[in-house]
């Protein structure tokens, strides 16, 4: 992993003193604790989880003995109150609970645990309530939804739902009211009204919705004041793309000169900024992060002075703790 520094006023990246840290072996999952003071990576080929401390000027210190996982952990996510940690592991296809030690970040598995997460389990999103669970299912184009309480995944009714081949990333609004889904393969991005009571989903009008540009969608994020959708896409000119949506049906459209004739290159992960203004890239054909600035009241962004920012090897996942 690497250390890199975010000037909040400029949006422009430098390296940090500990760059690299080790994690593990081939990391490839993140999760900042919501207190900020742990970091969880998921170690792919070693099938474990590495806790660390994160110091105030974000350097870090491994905590503890990894733990173990189930076979090629993957994605990671944290409930709202920081409780509990979801791993899902692609070869095994499942997906482990831990609960977390507020003092320490110790995890320790939940009873029950792992929960079947259909076939390669990869990306994972838990809604902002902490209610509902998305998996995304890429080899099989599908997304396993559970009900989440007290640590325990339960499957939701229906689950799983059609979406997209080469499902590769999940974003839902603030309000839960509805999901979004990148479909790689597909070359389209799938939406989906989500019911307030069981999780189901259920396709919004006009969805699926093509992404002409690019290769295929690939990585997504919501905005921070939940007023656009970024979407990625492995091209090399007008790869990013920026939704609104229609706040009854859910519907997407494009916003005004989107796509943006920008380089996004070889992006798998895309990162917003959390006070909002800027987001990240990670280009994974480039060795860099792109950075880009935008405005809550135009979603069309611009490069941020110094980018792309090269680090050196290819990035995987991000997160900012500030």
């Amino acid at each position: 992993m690497r250390l890199l520094h975010v000037n909040n006023s400029t949006g422009a990246l430098t390296a940090g003193l500990q760059t690299p840290a080790v994690a593990g072996t081939t990391p490839t999952g993140l999760a900042l604790h919501p207190s900020k003071k742990f970091l969880f990576a998921a170690n792919s080929a070693a099938n474990t989880i590495s806790v660390f401390d994160v110091a105030g000027d974000g350097t870090l210190t491994p905590s503890g003995t990894p733990t173990p996982a189930g076979v090629g952990p993957r994605g990671m996510a944290l409930d709202p109150l920081g409780q509990y940690l979801l791993v899902t592991n692609t070869v095994s296809n499942n997906i482990s609970v831990f609960s977390v030690a507020s003092g320490t970040g110790a995890l320790t598995e939940v009873v029950g645990s792992p929960f079947p997460g259909n076939n390669g389990p990869t990306e994972i999103l838990i809604t902002p309530s902490g209610k509902f669970v998305y998996v995304t299912n890429p080899s099989i184009g599908f997304i396993t939804a559970f009900t989440f309480a007290g640590g325990v995944l339960s499957p939701v009714p229906g689950s799983p739902f059609a979406s997209g081949r080469g499902v590769s990333a999940v974003a839902v609004e603030s309000g839960e009211h509805f999901l979004y889904a990148a479909n790689t393969i597909a070359n389209t991005i799938s939406g989906f009204a989500i019911d307030s009571t069981t999780g189901a989903l259920t396709a919004v009008p006009g969805s699926p919705f093509s992404s002409a540009a690019g290769t295929g969608p690939s990585a997504m994020s919501m905005d921070t004041a939940n007023k656009f959708l970024y979407v990625a896409t492995q091209g090399s000119a007008d790869s990013i793309w920026a939704f609104t949506w229609n706040t009854t049906t859910g519907t997407l459209t494009a916003a005004s000169n989107s796509p943006f004739n920008l380089l996004s290159g070889g992006g798998l992960f895309l990162l917003m900024e959390p006070n909002g203004g800027f987001f990240y890239i990670g280009n994974q054909s480039g060795s860099n992060i792109v950075a880009y600035q935008y405005s809550s009241g135009n979603a069309a962004p611009t490069a941020v002075t110094g980018s792309p920012f090269s680090i050196g090897s290819a990035p995987g996942k991000m997160v900012i703790a500030h």
